[in-house]
C-alpha cells in the first residue's frame, strides 16, 4: 500500500509517454467523439421506465446535460492553440464532460432499471470525455494567460458583463428543478469558471477591478438589488438568500479574526446567537419573557454592542493563549453559551426557545416600512421575504466598510503583523495583547449586529441553532471563499448556506461532500477561491512559508 501513489504515478507518465507523440490527433479525435456523442440518443425509450427522464433524454437533439458536454468538448479544443494555460483550461473542461456524462449515465441506469436503459450516447460520451481528459494531460504546462490590459470603456464593459453573467448564471440554476440536471448545470458552470480563470479572465477582470473600484462596486450592488426582482412572486430564494446575507455579514467579522488577526476562533457563533437573543427577547415575541418592546433602530446596536462586550470579557482573559489552546477555550466559550441559553428557562425558555418573533418595522420618519408585509417596487410584486434581502445588502455593505477601513489602516496592518509573527510583533513594539483584543471585540460586535437581524428572519431563536457545526460553518465560509477578502467570506457563506437548499437529495451525505470539498480545496488551492494577493504571496512564491522550509538549505561559502 505504502507504493500505490508512486504505482499510480508511473502508469501516469507512462500513459502520458504513449499518448504525448500523437497529442494533437487524439485531441481532436477525442474532442468530436465527445461532442457528437451529445447528438445521439442518451436513453431508451420503454426500457425499464415510461416516462421520459428529465433534459428531453429520449430525443437526438441536444438537452440539458448534453449540451454541456457538447460546449466542454469544443472548449478543449483550445489546447491545440499556444495559449498559455491551455492545460488547466482543457483538463478542466474534460473533467466536467467526463463527470457530467457519469453523473447523466448513472441516472439513467438507477431511474431505468439497468444498463438498457442507457442510449448509445451515454456509454459513447462517457468514454469519449475519458479519453479525453487522459489527452488534455499531456498538454504542456505553462503558468496562467495573462490577458493585455483593457482600456478605460473596455475595462468597464467588462465589469458589467462578468458580474450580469454571474448573476444569470444564479437565475438559471435556481430555476432548474430537476436535482440531477441542475448538479450536472453547477458542474458545467464551474468548469467554465476554472478555464476561464485559465485563459486569464478573471485576472483581467480583477485588474479592471481595482483600476475602476468604484463602478465596481456599484455595479455588484446592482446586481445584489436586482436579484429579487429575478424571483418574482416566488418567496422561495429570497428566504434563502435572506439567511445568506446575515450569515454572510457573520462570516466578514470572523475574518476580522481569523483573516487578519489570526485568531482561530471555533466558538464564534456564540456572539451571533446573543445578538439573536437579545433581538428575540426585546422585539415582544409572542413567547418572551421580556415583555417590552424596544424599536428595532436600538435594538440593533443594543444587539451587537452586548455581543461586543461579553466578546471583550471573554477574551481579556484568555487571549495570551495562542494557538491549539485558543482554540479549544473558544470551542467551550461556544459550548457554554449554548447551554446557558438550554437550562436558563426563565429568560430563555429552554430548548423551547423564544418564537413568534414579529417582523421588523420601521419607525415613521423612516417610511414606517412593515418588513412582513409584500410590496410592489416598480411595478414587480415581491414578497416579504424580499424586504429582508434588501436589509441584508445594506447590513452586508456596512460591514463590508467596516473591515475594508480596518484592513487599510495601521491596525490591520498590525494585525496581520501579529498573525504571521507575534513575537516578532511584540519585539517591533506592537501591543499585541489590546490588539488581539480589539479584533475579538470588533469581530463578536459584528456578529451580534448579524443576529439581531437573523432573529428575525427566522421567526424564533433556539440553542440547537448555536451549536458548534454552526462556527464550523462560518469558518469554513472564511477559508473556503479566502481568509482576508471580504467577496470570498460572501461566496462562502453562498456556497455553504444556498447550495445545500438545492442538493437536498444528498443530505445524508452532506458532511461527507462537505468535508472531501474542503480537503481537496486546501490540497489545490489553499488560498481559498478568491485570493487575497498577501495570502497567495504566502502560499506560492519560493522563499516564503511552506515553500521556504521545503527546499533545501543553502550554505555560503567559506
Amino acid at each position: 500500500m505504502s507504493d500505490f501513489p508512486g504505482v499510480l504515478r508511473d502508469g501516469r507518465e507512462r500513459l502520458r509517454a504513449r499518448i504525448e507523440p500523437r497529442r494533437r490527433p487524439l485531441l481532436v479525435a477525442a474532442a468530436a467523439v465527445t461532442a457528437v456523442a451529445a447528438l445521439l440518443p442518451w436513453s431508451v425509450p420503454g426500457v425499464g421506465y415510461t416516462n421520459p427522464l428529465p433534459g428531453d433524454l429520449g430525443s437526438v437533439g441536444l438537452g440539458g446535460h448534453r449540451l454541456y458536454v457538447f460546449v466542454l468538448a469544443l472548449v478543449c479544443l483550445v489546447g491545440l492553440t499556444n495559449v498559455a494555460g491551455r492545460r488547466r483550461m482543457a483538463t478542466a473542461c474534460a473533467l466536467g464532460a467526463l463527470v457530467i456524462s457519469v453523473i447523466a449515465l448513472y441516472s439513467l441506469i438507477k431511474q431505468g432499471g439497468g444498463t438498457g436503459a442507457a442510449g448509445v450516447g451515454a456509454w459513447v460520451g462517457t468514454v469519449g470525455s475519458l479519453v479525453l481528459l487522459a489527452v488534455t494531460d499531456t498538454l504542456p504546462t505553462g503558468p496562467p494567460n495573462r490577458l493585455p490590459r483593457l482600456a478605460a470603456p473596455a475595462a468597464v464593459g467588462a465589469i458589467v458583463v462578468v458580474v450580469g453573467v454571474l448573476l444569470a448564471a444564479v437565475v438559471i440554476g435556481l430555476g432548474i428543478d430537476d436535482e440531477t440536471q441542475f448538479l450536472c448545470f453547477a458542474i458545467f458552470v464551474g468548469a467554465l469558471i476554472a478555464a476561464a480563470g485559465a485563459l486569464g479572465v478573471f485576472a483581467a477582470f480583477r485588474e479592471a477591478f481595482d483600476q475602476y473600484r468604484a463602478v465596481g462596486y456599484a455595479v455588484a450592488l446592482a446586481a445584489a438589488v436586482a436579484f429579487p426582482f429575478t424571483q418574482g412572486t416566488n418567496a422561495t430564494w429570497d428566504a434563502v438568500f435572506a439567511r445568506v446575507g446575515v450569515f454572510a455579514a457573520a462570516a466578514i467579522g470572523l475574518n476580522v479574526v481569523v483573516g487578519l488577526a489570526g485568531l482561530l476562533d471555533l466558538g464564534y457563533i456564540a456572539f451571533f446567537g446573543i445578538g439573536g437573543y437579545v433581538s428575540a427577547l426585546l422585539s415582544d415575541a409572542v413567547f418572551t419573557t421580556v415583555h417590552v418592546h424596544v424599536p428595532f433602530l436600538v435594538v440593533f446596536p443594543l444587539g451587537a454592542m452586548v455581543a461586543g462586550l461579553i466578546g471583550v470579557a471573554f477574551g481579556a482573559p484568555t487571549l495570551r493563549l495562542r494557538g491549539d489552546y485558543l482554540a479549544i477555550v473558544t470551542l467551550g466559550f461556544g459550548e457554554i453559551f449554548r447551554i446557558v441559553v438550554q437550562n436558563w428557562t426563565g429568560l430563555t425558555q429552554g430548548p423551547n426557545g423564544i418564537s413568534g418573533i414579529p417582523d421588523l418595522r420601521l419607525p415613521g420618519f423612516l417610511g414606517g416600512m412593515q418588513f412582513g408585509k409584500p410590496h410592489t417596487v416598480f411595478g414587480v410584486s415581491m414578497p416579504f421575504q424580499a424586504n429582508y434581502v434588501f436589509l441584508d445588502i445594506v447590513l452586508v455593505i456596512f460591514v463590508m466598510l467596516v473591515f475594508a477601513r480596518l484592513n487599510d489602516s495601521r491596525i490591520g496592518r498590525a494585525w496581520v503583523a501579529i498573525r504571521e509573527d507575534e513575537l516578532a510583533a511584540r519585539a517591533m513594539g506592537i501591543n499585541t495583547i489590546a490588539l488581539k483584543l480589539l479584533a475579538f471585540g470588533i469581530g463578536a460586535t459584528l456578529a451580534g449586529a448579524a443576529g439581531t437581524i437573523n432573529a428575525h428572519i427566522g421567526e424564533s431563536v433556539t440553542p440547537d441553532d448555536y451549536q458548534f457545526i454552526a462556527s464550523a460553518l462560518l469558518l469554513s465560509a472564511v477559508v473556503l471563499g479566502g481568509m482576508g477578502t471580504v467577496p470570498g467570506a460572501v461566496l462562502g457563506a453562498a456556497l455553504l448556506i444556498g447550495l445545500p437548499e438545492k442538493l437536498r437529495f444528498v443530505q445524508d451525505y452532506r458532511l461527507f461532500l462537505f468535508g472531501l470539498a474542503l480537503v481537496l480545496l486546501m490540497r489545490f488551492r489553499p488560498e481559498g477561491l478568491i485570493v487575497s494577493r498577501r495570502r497567495q504571496r504566502e502560499f506560492h512564491e519560493g522563499g516564503s512559508g511552506a515553500d521556504a522550509m521545503s527546499q533545501p538549505a543553502q550554505v555560503a561559502p567559506v
